[in-house]
């Protein structure tokens, strides 16, 4: 699923076409896509508006277009942003196309766990107004880090930082990494978490992860747990110890048995 940086590096893919009118869309046949908001409704309201803007909170996305309209995505397990040429025909997983005078930006959706939401308003809409504090901002404290541990003492971490209402742009990925970073254990309960540990761990790895995969795809660095916890019989970065994955409350954990031991009960 994408994760902070995969949606970051999306969200570019139409920056091309800003400051271009939009002069008709094309919406695919499958409701689920256009839950939010019925599909019907985009044609006539994004026709003839300039997309302005693309902004990127965690995992979700919002465009602005002209006279104040917004359409608010989130890419789910496999959605993907792309930009073709005018021409484009659209394929059966293209569930949004909107077709300037040079650019067709496409939603593409395999599976269709992404979704879109079209808001009018005079500034963002008031949910992602509402958004919790980016981990990279200001606002995101080790009181505020402190706070949410408290909140959930007897939650595993790895399932917790999944959690988007405190860890927005956290993934399965991510989280694992943060872990290793840290050097706990998947099951290790947010209790015992060091809470100004935790947020610079977040905050390094989302900044890194913006500079490299954001940027243009590439690898974080070698010594990070990302770079090998994809591979069957993937190596530990620091000890050379073969890693484990195991299925905590439904999500896949990775992790160093040597660097992450964990603490008895």
């Amino acid at each position: 699923m994408p994760e902070l940086a995969e949606v970051a590096f999306y969200a570019k893919a139409w920056h091309p076409a800003q400051g271009q009118t939009i002069l008709r869309v094309h919406t695919g046949p499958k409701p689920r896509f256009f839950r939010h908001t019925p599909a019907a409704a985009f044609a006539p309201a994004l026709t003839g508006r300039s997309f302005l803007d693309t902004r990127t909170h965690g995992k979700k996305l919002l465009f602005a277009f002209q006279n104040n309209l917004w359409l608010t995505g989130h890419l789910g397990m496999t959605g993907e942003l792309l930009l073709a040429p005018p021409d484009h025909l659209p394929t059966a997983h293209d569930h949004l196309v909107l077709y300037t005078a040079h650019h067709a930006l496409i939603f593409r959706d395999s599976r269709m766990f992404g979704a879109v939401l079209l808001d009018e308003s005079p500034g963002p809409p008031p949910a992602w107004q509402a958004l919790p504090p980016e981990i990279l901002s200001p606002q995101f404290t080790a009181a505020h880090a402190a706070a949410a541990l408290q909140r959930h003492p007897r939650s595993p971490l790895k399932a917790f930082l999944l959690d988007q209402t405190y860890f927005p742009g956290i993934g399965n990925w991510m989280a694992d990494e943060v872990l290793f970073q840290l050097r706990l254990h998947p099951a290790t309960l947010a209790a015992s978490v060091n809470p100004s540990a935790l947020r610079q761990a977040l905050r390094t790895i989302c900044q890194k992860s913006l500079q490299t995969i954001a940027v243009n795809w590439s690898d974080p660095p070698k010594n990070w747990l990302m770079t090998h916890r994809w591979k069957a019989g993937g190596l530990c970065p620091r000890c050379h110890t073969p890693l484990l994955r195991d299925t905590l409350r439904g999500r896949t954990a990775c992790w160093c048995p040597t660097c992450q031991p964990q603490s008895p009960p």
